[in-house]
């Protein structure tokens, strides 16, 4: 049977997930697809000497050069056939003043850790640890890479970026929370976005489920 990523990565841990958040991360079924649609209070990085890098890889559908309020976004996630853990695959459309944009990516487990392949072509690679916290994830990078071609290039740790995910429900809005924050060392913050959605499972048998609002 086809398990989640991140329930392979939590284990037992996984069912201390509000139940909420163990729909949104358990596996999504043959033929179906997860949808979600709200609004980010805030997307990118005030830091505009930081926007040159940013441009470039916002080619990629990685980041983007951007600092921007109350900007709707919605999120698309389709399962990715494979053995034993199966891997996901998500589209985030920001849209942003003017023009929407989508951050690409592919997150999966190996030897019980996540780890999530941005851009198309992808251009970032970064493991994480996962823990669960008043029922809410917390996925922290502990090692990230270049992909150029047929590279994968490790970025030494003292220099290394750190990525810090957080997830949970809040019960009061009846929607999901959502915030990444990207970190460098001797700089501090350099990306970010945080907000919070619905979401729902439709497609090929979900018949019986029911929707898994968030």
């Amino acid at each position: 049977m086809t398990i989640s990523p991140y329930r392979a990565a939590l284990g037992a841990a996984f069912d201390d997930l509000h139940p909420r958040l163990q729909a949104y991360f358990d596996a999504i079924p043959v033929g179906a697809v997860g949808r979600g649609s709200g609004v980010f209070d805030r997307v990118g990085t005030p830091r505009r000497w930081l926007w040159p890098a940013l441009a470039v890889l916002a080619k990629a559908h990685v980041m983007f050069a951007v600092w921007e309020r109350s900007v709707p976004f919605t999120v698309e996630n389709r399962p990715v056939a494979g053995d034993g853990a199966a891997a996901v695959a998500a589209i985030r459309t920001f849209h942003l003043r003017g023009r929407p944009v989508a951050m690409i990516d592919e997150i999966r487990v190996e030897d019980g850790a996540l780890f999530d392949r941005l851009g198309v072509p992808a251009r970032v690679e970064a493991r994480f640890s996962a823990r669960v916290r008043e029922g809410g994830l917390r996925l922290r990078s502990n090692a990230v890479w270049l992909l150029v071609g047929r590279a994968r290039v490790r970025i030494p740790q003292f220099m290394a970026p750190v990525v810090v995910l957080t997830e949970r429900w809040d019960e009061q809005t009846e929607r999901q929370l959502v915030s990444i924050a990207v970190t460098a060392p001797g700089i501090g913050r350099i990306y970010q976005y945080s907000g919070r959605f619905r979401y729902e499972i439709t497609g090929k048998h979900d018949a019986g489920q029911g929707e898994r609002s968030k």
